[in-house]
């Protein structure tokens, strides 16, 4: 059954990434991940067991702020935080500013002494000590000079002290502790540690280094930070360092250096403060004296002794005087009216009593008085006015009006000299307080200077006193919350991070190589890559094989994927066909046309068919070379000399069965200078058909399509054409040749067959061949990196 493929045919979609083959191409090189990760954990081990540990030092403290606002200018101050109002205080951030400078770090420096570092051997590596663990200590006798880093290399021996100047390279034996030496670093002496020396060590490094250079990496490795919520006064300390001691000295040394600091500039402001206010006392004294003394002046001239008290007393005066002056004219105005009642009594009529006249006497008399008249007309209603004792009554009152009268005339007299008296004083009170404004003004000028000059002495005592309290208090401008304390835990290395690291970084660099070899890598590998490309059928893949040829009763991958591609073979042509011409070609040289052609050969020999492979690549014949009878060379015809010589009996071409094969062979001949013309006379269509005559199959193996035109001179006689494409080797650039010889049908039948698959890489979705026999190709990933560690393992035992 020929079957001719159509050109309309469309190659199958591309189908999604597969996981599991990209896990499987990968897992192929797992012997690369496994030393890498090896490789890279005992790097990071090693790292580890020789690194420094470092330690993070923190502190905290509250800065105190005398400005700080309170009340509602305290909340103000915390509206402007809100969103697009800034974080910490400028208080804050300006004191982090102070606390980073380079001042505060070279007194801290200077202080601690930290341009000089003690080194103590600990192995093959040297670890930093404190300077109280140190077997020697340095000491610099008019200041660290140096300008570029030196180190001493100190031991003790006999009690005296040899060093060599790592710089200069000079050294120094016999030194007597405490006695001056001059280095490039300054005039130094050293000082013996008992302590230390009592535990043997007697080697010590010291490195000293230029002061700005500590200042320096001091400020790059201390960490000041405000705390994170807003108008917040807290600052946060931090330093990471090999030496959680020095660290943490530098951290209260600079703390306690800040508060110092800030605390010496307090107190010079107040030494000034104290001297301004004594010096404005001294002249603001003297003028209150000058004050004071035209005020005592002024009271003396005027008679005064409190001018505002005497003007109040003098209107109180007044006031009393105008009462007096008042009641004495109502009196005079009282015994007026009285002397007028008696003066026209002519008929012995009652007078007005209680009245207000002031004098009791003439009250009495008036009430006397009125007695007798009422008891005159009570004996009047009785009798007549002859009655004696009316008569006498009468007469009694008479003589009473006369009495009366002359009494208020007395009296009137007297009140007139009261008042007279009483007008004196107002005229004097009057008088006084008239000339009081012209006083007071004259007083309160020079109160007014009095006052002025008492306000600013008075004021400045008090600044004086605060002022003393101030500098006595001298209250600290900061306080600790927490003094640098530090973990046992190191915060570097991380010993989980850097494995964790190691093992990624063992993982990723395989990963990357093997990625950068598959992106440049533009070989097929996979039937995929060929259905990628074109839809012509894939006849089967034939794994990679040590042997050339398949032999009797082989179980091999090698035998059943040549048997899986036989039956496929007679799928392709149908079941009625008696006889079938396979053609076997390729793209280029060396895809294994041959050798798909030999053990095509062989396996169809095998089921008892009859078989001729003819080698129609008269330009690089190696059909004989592939069956191990390349002697056969110099004692057989091939195809060229028939080609030539037509007249020939084509059964003297063919060899017959040779060696153990089962199958006719009809090698190439000669190479021809001209093979293509050789094959267009149309005598190897006779080839074919009396092969076709006389076998089951004939197979032929053609030259390569991309390079020269033999094959397509030849094809029309194919029933199959077997295409072979090698895998890892042909370039995917190339699948274009099959591809258009396939949609152009200019190859009948055209199936493809994929070579030298290494199924172990993971490449496609082929499967494994041999049931139990080499069946890994259906087993999984897992069941096969298993069954590879257990062959190691068995490996190891049978050894022992």
């Amino acid at each position: 059954m020929n079957i001719q493929q159509k050109n309309e045919r469309k190659p199958v979609a591309e189908e999604e990434i597969d996981l599991k083959q990209i896990v499987e191409q990968y897992a192929y090189y797992w012997k690369w991940f496994l030393i890498s990760m090896v490789a890279t954990i005992t790097v990071a081990v090693f790292y580890l067991w020789y690194a420094t540990p470092l330690y993070k030092v923190d502190a905290k403290i509250l800065l105190e702020n005398e400005d700080r606002a309170t009340g509602e200018m305290a909340g103000l101050a915390e509206l402007s935080n809100f969103p697009g109002g800034g974080g910490p205080s400028a208080f804050v951030v300006d004191q982090i500013d102070v606390l980073k400078s380079r001042r505060l770090a070279r007194k801290v420096v200077l202080d601690q002494d930290l341009s000089v570092s003690y080194y103590v051997s600990e192995g093959i590596r040297s670890a930093e000590v404190l300077k109280d663990d140190s077997p020697v200590r340095l000491a610099f006798v008019n200041g660290n000079i140096t300008s570029a880093s030196t180190k001493f290399i100190l031991s003790v021996v006999n009690g005296k002290v040899t060093f060599t100047d790592s710089r200069t390279k000079e050294s120094v034996d016999g030194l007597a502790f405490g006695k001056p030496v001059k280095t490039a670093a300054g005039v130094v002496i050293f000082t013996p540690n008992a302590k230390v020396l009592s535990k043997g060590i007697t080697t010590v490094e010291v490195l000293i280094n230029p002061i700005e250079e500590v200042v320096d990496v001091l400020g790059k490795s201390l960490v000041i930070t405000p705390n994170t919520e807003k108008q917040s006064y807290i600052v946060n300390f931090s330093m990471t360092s090999p030496l959680r001691g020095k660290a943490s000295a530098i951290i209260n040394g600079l703390i306690e250096m800040y508060n110092r600091d800030v605390s010496d500039d307090k107190t010079k402001v107040t030494k000034a403060t104290s001297t301004f206010i004594n010096g404005r006392l001294d002249l603001i004294g003297r003028d209150l004296s000058k004050a004071d003394q035209r005020v005592e002046d002024f009271k003396t001239s005027n008679s005064l002794t409190d001018l505002q008290a005497e003007a109040e007393m003098n209107l109180r005066n007044l006031t009393e005087i105008d009462r007096q002056v008042l009641d004495a004219r109502t009196q005079l105005q009282l015994v007026d009216y009285m002397r007028e009642s008696i003066v026209n009594n002519a008929e012995l009529q009652l007078l007005p009593s209680n009245i207000g006249l002031q004098d009791q006497s003439i009250e009495k008399s008036l009430v006397e008085y009125n007695r007798l008249v009422l008891e005159r007309e009570d004996l009047l209603r009785s009798s007549t006015e002859e009655n004696p004792v009316v008569k006498n009554l009468t007469q009694n009152i008479r003589d009473f009006n006369k009495n009366l009268n002359t009494s208020l005339n007395n009296y009137r007299s007297t009140l007139q000299l009261s008042l007279n008296s009483v007008q004196s004083k107002k005229s004097e009170i009057q008088g006084r307080i008239s000339s009081s404004p012209r006083q007071e003004l004259g007083f309160k000028d020079i109160s007014r200077q009095q006052q002025i000059v008492e306000t600013i002495y008075l004021f400045l005592l008090q600044k004086r006193e605060e002022n003393e309290i101030k500098a006595t208090a001298r209250p600290d401008i900061l306080k600790v919350i927490d003094a640098a304390y530090s973990s046992n835990r190191p915060v570097a290395p991380k010993k989980s991070i850097i494995l964790l690291v190691a093992l990624i970084t063992g993982a990723i660099i395989p990963l990357g190589i093997l990625y950068l070899k598959f992106l440049l890598d533009n070989k097929i590998h996979s039937r995929k890559d060929i259905e990628a490309k074109f839809a012509a059928p894939i006849l089967g893949e034939v794994p990679s094989s040590k042997d050339p040829i398949v032999h009797d009763n082989d179980r091999s991958s090698l035998a059943e994927a040549f048997r899986i591609l036989r039956t496929n073979i007679s799928f392709m042509l149908g079941a009625k066909r008696e006889s079938a011409i396979i053609f076997v070609t390729s793209t280029t040289s060396g895809e294994g046309k041959s050798f798909v052609s030999t053990n095509l050969a062989r396996i169809l020999s095998m089921s008892g068919k009859r078989v001729l492979l003819v080698g129609a690549d008269i330009r690089s014949p190696k059909v004989l070379d592939y069956l191990g009878l390349s002697h056969l060379q110099h004692t057989n015809v091939g195809i060229t000399q028939y080609l030539i010589n037509p007249e020939m009996d084509i059964n003297n071409i063919i060899i017959k069965q040779p060696g153990q094969y089962q199958f006719d062979v009809i090698y190439s001949g000669y190479v021809a200078p001209n093979p293509a013309e050789l094959l267009m006379n149309g005598h190897f269509d006779d080839v074919l058909q009396y092969g076709k005559a006389h076998y089951d199959y004939v197979i032929v193996d053609t030259a390569p399509v991309s390079l020269v035109t033999d094959t397509l001179l030849i094809a029309h006689n194919a029933d199959l054409t077997v295409y072979v494409a090698r895998a890892n080797f042909l370039d995917k650039r190339l699948l274009n040749v099959p591809k258009e010889l396939f949609e152009e049908g200019k190859l009948k039948n055209m199936a493809v067959v994929m070579n030298d698959v290494d199924f172990a890489k993971g490449y496609g979705y082929g499967y494994g061949y041999g049931y139990g026999y080499g069946d890994m190709g259906n087993s999984s990933l897992r069941k096969r990196l298993l069954s590879k560690f257990k062959g190691v393992f068995r490996k190891k035992q049978d050894r022992y």
